[in-house]
């Protein structure tokens, strides 16, 4: 299955249906008075976090959504039919954001969550509810309200605790398949991995924690350079780094270790602050332990441990997994990215404000060609609320002329 990690969609709420102008006509029911009942409101959008989903594969090909429009009132004193609400359902750990101003509106990670994205519209009074002791007659009804419509943009931040980074071909793929069951593609050149993998680690005495392997990072990540930039996203969850460092290659590993945090300080700060567990890999390559024990001199000057691993035999990696772990019991709670915090607008909010919107021109028309409305006071007294035609007095009800 495609891995899809974001996507934008239009949200139409369901506008409330108009209320019924209707007058109750019956033999020997003389006069009988305003029977028009009220309109049905507008569905809702809802979201729903569903734990048997894993990407937004679906709001991939299906951009808009719109609620169905309350029914309209009827005589007889009847009501319309609220409409049903629409529910969406995301994986946990969706976030959701305004597509304008990328603010974060809100935040699905546990199971079962819902959050309405769009509210629908209510359904306009009859005349049976507009009428007053002065206006027993009102031949006039309240049109419903439009529904929410919003434009919102989704993303899919995974829930690991433990998250893997690296450059390309450093074998966290190898490390993933050797600590959980995951088995993503193995392979002995760059950019195996091209998606993000969970998986399920095993630890002592029935204990557990997830896992997440990422897309190798390289230098100019943060400004969108190769594939890991995508999903550095992704580690906002995590409460744990493990930093993957390969000791087969002939460089500077120092330099390596170096620029990847520099890459996910540059991306978010946040990400800089999160605790690391460092691990020299590919110990049983030739010269590939030699350079680990240089490597772990070197940042032992920083107060840096270096664990030396094979994810190939599985040599120290149990001491990798009661290092994570110590890790994981002394980290905080995963903190919010700071761009989540202090959102940077996207291009599409700085438009040009000269440019008018047709479909808010028509709503403004709409407006005012519509009919005298009607509203209840906080008291409950019923009250006419718009105002007199232009210049002309609004029409006297039936048996008030004079």
């Amino acid at each position: 299955m495609q891995f899809i990690d974001e996507a934008e969609v239009l949200a139409k709420a369901g506008d409330g249906g108009p209320g019924a102008v209707a007058f109750r006509r019956e033999k020997f029911v003389p006069r009988g008075g305003p029977s028009g009942g009220d309109g049905g409101n507008g569905g809702d959008i809802v979201l729903e976090a569903d734990e048997r989903l894993t990407t937004l594969l679906d709001f991939r090909f299906k951009r808009e959504y719109r609620a169905r429009n309350g029914e309209p009132g009827r005589g007889r004193d009847q009501n319309g039919h609220a409409a049903p609400e629409m529910l969406l359902k995301v994986p946990p750990g969706t976030l959701v954001r305004d597509a304008a101003s990328g603010e974060v509106l809100a935040d699905l990670r546990e199971n079962g969550r819902r959050w309405v994205l769009a509210k629908g519209g209510r359904g306009g009074l009859g005349n049976m509810n507009v009428a007053t002791p002065t206006l027993q007659a009102p031949r006039f009804a309240q049109p419903g309200t439009d529904g929410e419509e919003k434009r919102v943009r989704l993303e899919l931040r995974l829930l690991a605790d433990v998250g893997l980074v690296g450059f390309p071909n450093a074998g966290k793929s190898t490390l993933v398949s050797r600590l959980s069951r995951a088995r993503p593609k193995i392979a002995d050149y760059p950019f195996t991995t091209l998606q993000p993998h969970l998986g399920v680690v095993q630890y002592k005495d029935g204990r557990s924690f997830v896992l997440s392997d990422l897309p190798g990072l390289i230098e100019g990540a943060h400004r969108g350079e190769g594939l890991g930039h995508r999903f550095l996203k992704h580690m906002a969850r995590c409460r744990t780094i493990i930093h993957l460092i390969d000791a087969s290659q002939d460089r500077d590993l120092v330099a390596d270790f170096d620029a990847i945090n520099r890459e996910l300080t540059l991306f978010d700060a946040a990400l800089g602050r999160k605790a690391q567990v460092v691990a020299a890999n590919k110990i049983d390559v030739p010269e590939g332990r030699e350079r680990a024990e240089e490597l772990r001199k070197a940042l032992k000057k920083r107060k840096v441990v270096v664990h030396l691993v094979s994810g190939a035999t599985g040599e120290g990696i149990p001491e990798l997994l009661d290092a994570a772990v110590r890790a994981l019991d002394a980290a905080p709670m995963p903190a919010p990215l700071e761009r989540d915090v202090h959102p940077i607008p996207e291009p599409r909010a700085q438009r040009d404000k000269s440019i008018v919107d047709e479909r808010e021109v028509d709503r403004r028309e709409r407006e005012e060609r519509a009919p005298p409305l009607t509203g209840r006071e906080k008291d409950g007294v019923l009250k006419v609320r718009a105002a007199k035609l232009k210049g002309k007095k609004p029409p006297a009800p039936r048996g008030k002329r004079g």
